[in-house]
């Protein structure tokens, strides 16, 4: 191992996943956040990584929402 490197010559390379994902603030139920983390012990994902990729599969199956009230 060198006691120094020269970094001078060096060419930039940009980062290619910058800019894939975008930081969100959401309020979400007690309810749903354990279900993800102990969906993430059990299969070791990380459990912000586990409602993206659930959100991304509605997404790409077009999944709507029903709704029923109760009057």
């Amino acid at each position: 191992m060198k006691k120094e490197y020269d970094f001078s010559k060096m060419k930039e390379i940009k980062n290619p996943y910058a800019g894939k994902k975008k930081a969100v603030g959401i309020n979400l139920s007690p309810e749903v956040i354990d279900y993800f983390k102990n969906l993430a012990e059990k299969t070791r994902i990380p459990y912000q990584k586990l409602i993206d990729l659930y959100l991304l599969d509605c997404v790409k199956r077009r999944k709507k929402l029903s709704l029923n009230w109760a009057a």
